[in-house]
């Protein structure tokens, strides 16, 4: 007989209610708020903000992959898509033919700069302005601890 699960407690699951809401509804709301305004996807702009704070706006195929968050077929075609749409562009790494790099184009930095108010006015609606200073900083030591990898 298998052991009893460790069911949440009452104030486990008061905390795991609202958190598991804020993980389905924000994704959601962001994306809708950049394909409203923006007629962009939250998955490319995040993307392209990652090439954008990269040194020299280049990443690898692998890396924008795991800071992304996304499978490597997605990310592949993600990249096909705004590479058609002028914003990436891909070529092999030159000390390594396999790799293939992904850069951020100027088209691509200009769309960056012209999105990212609208974006950004939306996280502030959506997260900071409710928070307090402390509650901010209480937000990201938790959110830093739950992201760590085990």
């Amino acid at each position: 007989m298998p052991d009893e699960p460790r069911w949440l407690t009452t104030t486990e699951m008061d905390a795991w209610l609202p958190l598991l809401a804020v993980i389905n509804q924000l994704p959601q709301a962001l994306d809708q708020q950049l394909r409203t305004d923006a007629g962009i996807s939250h998955v490319y702009y995040s993307m392209l903000a990652l090439l954008s704070n990269a040194p020299d706006r280049t990443m690898t195929m692998g890396q924008l992959a795991r800071d992304s968050f996304t499978s490597p077929s997605r990310l592949t075609h993600a990249v096909t898509s705004m590479e058609k749409r002028g914003w990436v562009a891909r070529c092999a790494d030159p000390e390594n033919r396999r790799i293939q790099n992904v850069s951020l184009t100027d088209d691509g930095a200009s769309l960056l700069v012209r999105i990212a108010p609208g974006h950004v006015d939306e996280v502030r609606r959506r997260v900071f302005d409710r928070l307090s200073p402390t509650q901010v900083e209480q937000l990201r030591d938790i959110a830093s601890t739950l992201a760590e990898q085990n």
